[in-house]
């Protein structure tokens, strides 16, 4: 019943297998990288419908020389398994130049780089037809208040992502730009650190109609936010362009957890909004436990997709239910006269300031959020 097809739009970053081999602060790899070309036939042959990379997943900087062969292979290894690239990334976090920042360094070299590369990489993604730009600014961020910039590094990140919409626009490339925050680590602060402080950045931009947000669970719980209360904020704001899931315990550093394992109350409200007002790519940025082994890591692969399935099962059936919508009957209060008052005018604000509310009923009414997150929780755990 949760088997998985192109028409899910389930997609994977390149990385997320390929980079993620259990390397972590205190111990050495526990697993080997599999070839790109192989992760992708495995993908493939699992209903996996997308893969996306950043450039230097692709083509490292050592096999610059080789990109032309690796970008032959790989193309015909997404062909061969029916995916499409559904976006594409630029990595300005790993190489030693970035550690103060890439688009927001105070170093002009080094910002100049930064958006050199990122060109570099709309050109690779453009080979596959990928129509959307990720942007994660990992080392936009810092560790002291003392540098002085942190109203140059906004101006600098405006001035970087406008002139590559720009790029995009002269090179006919077609990208949609989606901005990913989070609120720290690498760096001990980021900036831009939540999808809110994103909402309103992206007002500043010259081509703000290009540019949208890729929210991801685990950096908004980071933060100590509601991930559905997010999601719906973007979404209000027509800027949901991208949607990272994974799952992370609060209070912790990044885990990319596999979705819903963690939180499954929050991910049945994360995929019944994610169902009703998104229909792009279903991004899994998460990856397999430092404990597995490559038998694993496709078991991480196949749960993210099939607890998405579940839990879509799961939204479907809490928002059919006679029950539900009898106590969103009484939730929902209508009142004609009020609704048509807050309709601003002279006259309706005048009426408005002399109405008379029956404050005794408005102060004692009962709302019954005990009983409505009981019946979500009697669904979610398979007894309704």
């Amino acid at each position: 019943m949760y088997e998985p097809t192109r028409d899910d739009k389930f997609s994977f970053g390149l990385w997320t297998i390929t980079k993620k081999v259990g390397l972590d602060p205190f111990g050495k790899p526990t697993r080997e990288p599999p070839p790109p070309v192989e992760v992708v036939r495995k993908l493939g042959e699992m209903g996996v419908w997308g893969i996306n990379f950043h450039d230097d997943d692709l083509v490292p900087a050592e096999k610059a020389g080789d990109k032309e062969k690796i970008v032959k292979e790989f193309r015909a290894a997404v062909d061969d398994a029916g995916m499409v690239v559904s976006m594409v990334s630029c990595d300005l976090f790993s190489d030693p130049m970035f550690r103060d920042g890439a688009f927001t360094s105070a170093d002009a070299r080094v910002r100049g780089r930064a958006v050199q590369k990122a060109m570099r990489a709309l050109d690779l993604g453009k080979e596959f037809d990928a129509p959307l730009f990720v942007m994660w600014g990992g080392r936009e961020g810092t560790e002291v208040n003392a540098t002085g910039k942190l109203l140059d590094a906004h101006a600098w990140w405006r001035d970087a992502l406008d002139y590559l919409c720009a790029y995009s626009e002269e090179q006919g490339y077609g990208y949609r730009f989606a901005l990913e925050p989070k609120p720290n680590e690498p760096r001990g602060d980021t900036f831009m650190p939540t999808s809110g402080a994103m909402l309103g950045f992206i007002a500043t931009l010259e081509h703000a109609d290009m540019v949208g947000v890729n929210p991801e669970v685990a950096h908004e719980v980071m933060a100590g936010l509601n991930f559905p209360h997010v999601l719906a904020q973007v979404i209000d704001a027509g800027k949901l362009f991208h949607v990272d899931l994974n799952d992370q315990r609060f209070g912790r550093f990044d885990q990319d957890r596999r979705f819903a394992s963690e939180n499954p109350s929050t991910a049945l409200f994360t995929v019944a909004l994610l169902e009703q007002h998104y229909d792009g790519p279903l991004q899994f940025d998460s990856h397999a436990l430092r404990t597995e082994d490559m038998e694993g890591v496709w078991d991480f692969v196949r749960g993210s997709m099939r607890s998405y399935l579940i839990l879509r099962e799961k939204a479907a059936a809490f928002a059919s239910d006679p029950e539900v919508a009898q106590w969103r009957e009484a939730y929902y209060v209508r009142d004609g006269e009020l609704e048509g008052l807050l309709s601003f005018s002279s006259d309706n604000a005048q009426r408005l300031k002399e109405y008379e509310f029956d404050l005794d009923m408005l102060r004692g009414r009962g709302i019954g959020l005990e009983r409505i997150d009981q019946i979500a929780f009697e669904h979610l755990t398979g007894v309704r």
